[in-house]
Order: C-alpha cells, then structure tokens, then sequence
C-alpha cells in the first residue's frame, strides 16, 4: 500500500495551496480517505475526512475554508485549503482508512510539509 502526498510548500498568509494524495495498493473506493496534521510539539489532528460515500467531515478550524474531494477513477484524495493561517504551518499526511466487523485498518503517507509564513 502507498499512500504518496503532493502540494506542500511555502505559502503567504490568506493564501491557497492543494494537496494531492495518490493512492496505490488499495481498493480505493470502499475506503474512508482523510488529511491529518501535526505541527511540531503538538497531536496530529484530524483536518477532513470523506467516505465512500462522499461525505464529509471537517475540523470546526478549516470549515469554510478547507475542502475534501476525492476522484475514485484516479485514485486520489484532494484537499483544496483557502485562507491559510501562520498556525496550521504543520506536516499534512493522509489517510486511508477501512472498517470491518469493529476493526478499523488505517495506511498513512509520509507527510507533506505545509508552512504559512510572509
């Protein structure tokens, strides 16, 4: 399973940035694909979440100005981020995740570094 992140980078503040993650190894439909984040010294945090059926859930911060989508043909998760703040510099990973009789399975990608600073 490869879970393969891009769209990182420098950004100034209030300004956007994407991030892709590309999916391998997985059916990646039946899968509940989320972006989490840790910032140094801190949990990492759920920022959204989309099943597979497509609905979402985001973390009250990023609502308005975050959004999840998912292209099942493509096999990838997107998280489009407006408005970003100096606070949510972090590393941004994503998930795949899949539950089946209570046990939950969850694969992660190797972080992709966000940094909101002028």
């Amino acid at each position: 399973v490869q879970l393969v992140e891009s769209g990182g980078g420098l950004v100034q503040p209030g300004g956007p940035l994407r991030l892709s993650c590309a999916a391998s190894g997985i059916t990646f439909s039946v899968y509940t694909m989320g972006w989490y984040r840790q910032a140094p010294g801190k949990q990492r945090e759920l920022v959204a979440d989309i099943t597979r059926g497509g609905n979402t859930n985001y973390a009250d911060s990023v609502k308005g100005r975050f959004t999840i989508s998912r292209d099942n043909a493509k096999n990838t998760v997107y998280l489009q981020m407006n408005s970003l703040k100096p606070e949510e510099t972090a590393v941004y990973y994503c998930n795949a995740n899949f539950t089946l009789a209570a046990i939950r399975t969850d694969y992660w990608g190797q972080g992709t570094q966000v940094t909101v600073s002028s």
